[in-house]
């Protein structure tokens, strides 16, 4: 009996260790490709009429699933980003506008991300691009705003903040100046930049394929934002000619380098075990798109509504097309939820995982409601039904469903619809989260809707976005 007990507790013991080895290396790389200033109506799989060539996206799309409803955090780059990254919505912190060369880090090292969150999961974990989140200089303020001296160091950067490694730029208008990992290593002209980086991000999946360990690459790319600058190799390539033909030659170029990085998931045969996703940042800069109203920096659907394409595949049905309402910020609970693990109460507080939309398995909405925001103000979705809350006290109300334009306001003959989404609105914001968790704390208090109401915020990057 003793030695039948003793073989059964072995048993026991050992299997689990077992099914978690099994576990961990079924574990999918995750690639999450962000491109800049993408309108919604750009990708011919989005608008068939439209002008623009982006067969990488379209081909993506046919290999996975389509949202026709996702959403980034804002309407401009630098607080999307911080919603990427931290699964929060950046109103949290005040951040309706963008940051600059010497602005300091938004993100607190304290802070979970969904890069350390999948490092200490034992993930590598890689930024390749457009940082836009801030760095803190060791020399203050070395070099200028477009231009930084090689050796220039930094702290408090992507490193602190869960990336294994990171090779980019500070933002859009200092495009030349390369770093990797802590310090400013290149200086280049702005049309060698995007070249770079997908080399590199390359050159990782490369590198990558001879580990075990899975990978997180988060590539967040230039184009189609300015500066407008195709490579020699792909001017002309749009088909488009004139001024616009430069601009359409760049959303190529950015389309091509999706290519590239799904070329290299596939002959390094890692194609099947990576979760791949496709979207971008807000709509694109002075390009609206009918029947969406307006585009970047705006609150109305043209500033927020993005393409966002995943494949998975084995997982995810090929050609498949998913209409629920998501975020970029549900990058973060649904990292967690393919891991099968649990988020702490203090992190991703505004995430929500769409793995069961992604796998087909869905029976309801995958959000109870959505926050968008643009330097204007704030904004709440649930269902068809979008309540517009501007800085100066407005209110707007817009039923999608019969009107995605966004033409017709219902404020005044909807007034109990109006009425229910500002008290969930203010219930998001007070509870400091969206969902279901312990109440948690805002940096940045948000007097929405009370005009005589001070603020008792310090300014906090609020111009326009770009």
């Amino acid at each position: 009996m003793m030695k039948q007990a003793i073989l059964l507790c072995i048993v026991f013991l050992c299997q689990p260790l077992d099914v978690l080895a099994k576990t961990e290396n079924e574990r999918p790389n995750i690639v999450f490709i962000l491109f800049d200033d993408m309108g919604y109506g750009q990708p011919p799989s989005y608008r068939a009429d439209s002008p623009f060539k982006t067969p990488n996206i379209d081909h993506l799309a046919k290999q996975g699933m389509l949202f026709t409803d996702a959403h980034s955090a804002a309407a401009n780059c630098t607080p999307t980003r911080y919603g990427v990254l931290t699964g929060r919505y950046p109103c949290r912190i005040g951040q309706f506008g963008v940051l600059k060369t010497y602005s300091a880090p938004i993100i607190p090292k304290r802070r979970l991300t969904v890069a350390s969150f999948l490092k200490g999961r034992g993930y590598h974990t890689a930024c390749i691009g457009k940082w836009h989140l801030g760095m803190k200089w060791v020399d203050g303020m070395p070099g200028t705003e477009k231009q930084l001296p090689i050796g220039a160091r930094l702290i408090d950067g992507p490193n602190a903040l869960g990336f294994d490694y990171f090779y980019g730029f500070t933002h859009a208008r200092n495009i030349g100046s390369i770093i990797e990992q802590d310090r400013v290593v290149a200086n280049v002209k702005g049309v060698e930049n995007q070249p770079l980086m997908i080399g590199k991000a390359v050159n990782y999946i490369e590198e990558r394929s001879r580990e075990k360990k899975p990978f997180f690459l988060y590539f967040p790319m230039c184009p189609p934002h300015s500066p407008i600058v195709p490579a020699a190799e792909f001017v002309g390539k749009s088909g488009i000619t004139g001024k616009e033909g430069k601009y359409a030659d760049w959303v190529y170029q950015g389309d091509h380098m999706l290519g590239q990085i799904m070329d290299a998931l596939k002959r390094t045969g890692q194609e099947k075990n990576t979760l791949m996703i496709a979207t971008g940042d807000n709509g694109a800069a002075r390009r609206p798109y009918p029947p969406l109203r307006e585009a970047k920096s705006s609150i109305y659907e043209g500033g927020h509504r993005e393409p966002f394409v995943a494949r998975w595949p084995g997982k995810i049905n090929a050609g498949s097309v998913n209409h629920d309402v998501i975020c970029l910020n549900d990058l973060f609970a649904t990292c967690a939820d393919i891991l099968g693990d649990d988020l702490p109460p203090d992190a991703a507080e505004d995430s929500v995982s769409i793995l069961p939309g992604l796998l087909g398995e869905t029976t309801g909405p995958i959000r109870e409601a959505t926050i968008h925001q643009a330097p204007a103000g704030l904004a709440i979705r649930q269902g068809p039904w979008k309540l517009v809350m501007y800085r100066n006290g407005n209110r707007e109300l817009y039923n999608l469903k019969d009107d995605i334009s966004e033409t017709r306001d219902r404020s005044k003959t909807n007034r109990e619809v109006a009425g229910r989404l500002e008290k969930l609105m203010e219930s998001y914001i007070d509870r400091g989260r969206s969902t279901p968790g312990p109440v948690q704390k805002n940096e940045f208090e948000l007097p929405f809707g009370n005009p005589g109401t001070k603020k008792r915020n310090k300014k906090k990057n609020h111009p326009k976005g770009k």
